[in-house]
């Protein structure tokens, strides 16, 4: 049904996210939300600045006897992800967002809702505003784009906070508290290869599609497969068998994203077409069985191509198979203090060919950065014993979870005390700002803690009401202890 969230409880809270709701936010568009906060700032005589890439800092002192407490850091990212349905209306650069209550849920009509991290946000602003609270020095830190590309964390200057503790808000747990995450950086790939001088008329186009994909650190345990890797072990085990020509070979989309669909264009005398289609479907029953309880929907697609077109030279189709096969992917190792998590990983992520060159992009993660470092060591000798140049940019860092941080000992026992229960502690395989600007402020005493959402990212996103209320309740009573 449709209601008026700002009447929801805490109604601070509540009010500011409804203002949010209706200022453009999409990432590389945070202006209009940045220059919202500065102004809502000054108008509460609080010292504000923005700084020369658009990150906002409010400092708010201390409630009065509370001044000689440590500085606390609350963050939150000013930036959404916006994805709306087919079938709705609506321009992101101006359109406010629609919200509307069902049963204990907040969504959006047909788009992306934005509590990813509007809450946080509306949190923050809610803690600057009350005269009332009891806190010790406050910083809030409004960063950009951490969607796309955690660019406001990349460029915070290092001399712009004084806080020794940061509270980031962008978990999406409640009674979850996040204390880790890995760094990641990519491995960039070009193999030159040679083509035949003259074109193969009889061309089949074989496709492999149905994958779950999924994103390539939160979902990389999950067994599920790679449609490069699939289709490369297709080829390699038909090319022990028959003589075929490599056209080309394409697939995944995103550095982060496990590959969902792949598609090569193999020439072949048609006399043998069929034998080799045969052989593509044996190995194929063989890879579907293997992933039939994790990728049910897997599945093969073999059809005639349009037009002749120039394939590789048998050495070059060697190399480039030979390498997709080796260069690592999946779990790598888990770690050995925290079940269930994830250590070190790595993503066979993209593929795509040109005419002189085949482009790879592998991304990398670890909690551990030497043994990020490792594997992308590995990467770079398999990818040059097959003759390919390799490019490997610099990544962000790894939030190092810290089990004997006295601010997570406190943080627990205060939850404990006002819920009667205990808080799961966890890391996630993926990137986080907290690993970044840590870097950046070391010796910082991070946690990372938020409401119930689902589905971020998606216009299927809703975050619970009764989850922001225990969050806000959580965060006063934390501003308060830690005073």
């Amino acid at each position: 049904m449709a209601g008026d969230i700002s009447s929801l409880k805490p109604e601070s809270l509540w009010k500011h996210f409804a203002e949010i709701l209706k200022i453009p936010r999409c990432s590389g568009n945070e202006k209009a939300i940045a220059d919202y906060i500065l102004n809502l700032a000054r108008s509460w005589s609080l010292e504000a600045q923005k700084d020369r890439v658009g990150n906002v800092v409010v400092k708010k002192p201390a409630f009065s006897g509370r001044e000689s407490s440590p500085s606390v850091i609350l963050q939150a990212h000013l930036d959404m992800v916006c994805e709306k349905n087919s079938d709705i209306q609506h321009d992101f650069s101006k359109d406010p967002i629609t919200p509307y209550i069902e049963g204990d849920w907040v969504k959006a009509k047909g788009t992306t809702l934005g509590a990813d991290n509007g809450i946080g946000i509306a949190a923050c602003l809610a803690v600057l505003e009350d005269k009332n609270l009891v806190h010790g020095p406050l910083e809030c830190l409004f960063t950009i784009d951490e969607e796309t590309g955690l660019t406001g964390a990349f460029k915070l200057k290092k001399d712009i906070l004084t806080g020794k503790l940061l509270l980031n808000l962008d978990s999406e747990d409640e009674g979850t508290f996040t204390i880790g995450c890995a760094g990641g950086a990519d491995s960039e790939i070009s193999l030159p290869v040679d083509r035949k001088k003259k074109k193969a008329k009889n061309v089949l186009v074989i496709k492999i599609t149905g994958l779950h994909g999924g994103h390539s650190g939160l979902d990389i345990n999950l067994g599920r497969a790679n449609a490069l890797k699939c289709l490369a072990r297709l080829l390699a085990e038909a090319a022990g068998k028959f003589k075929f020509e490599l056209v080309s070979f394409n697939g995944g989309s995103k550095r982060n994203a496990i590959p969902r669909e792949s598609e090569a264009l193999v020439a072949i005398e048609p006399a043998s077409q069929k034998a080799l289609i045969n052989q593509l479907k044996k190995s194929f029953a063989a890879i579907k069985f293997e992933y039939k309880v994790t990728e049910p929907d897997l599945s093969m697609a073999i059809c005639q191509a349009d037009s002749p077109a120039w394939p590789l030279t048998a050495e070059s189709q060697s190399k480039l198979l030979n390498l997709l096969l080796a260069l690592p992917h999946g779990v790598i190792s888990m770690h050995p203090e925290i079940p269930g998590l994830v250590e070190t990983s790595s993503n066979l992520a993209v593929v795509s060919s040109e005419e002189k060159t085949i482009k790879i992009i592998c991304n990398t993660r670890s909690s551990v950065m030497s043994a990020l470092e490792a594997v992308r060591l590995t990467i770079r000798a398999v990818s040059q014993l097959a003759g390919a140049r390799v490019r490997q940019p610099e990544g962000y860092p790894a939030w190092t979870p810290n089990l004997q941080s006295s601010l997570l000992q406190k943080m627990i026992n205060i939850y404990k005390n006002l819920f009667q229960k205990e808080p799961e502690v966890k890391a996630v395989h993926a990137g986080l700002e907290c690993g970044i600007i840590g870097e950046k402020y070391p010796g910082l005493d991070m946690i990372s803690f938020g409401p119930t959402i689902k589905n971020p990212h998606s216009p299927d996103e809703r975050v619970q009401i009764s989850s922001v209320e225990k969050f806000w309740q959580f965060l006063v009573e934390s501003l308060l202890k830690l005073a």
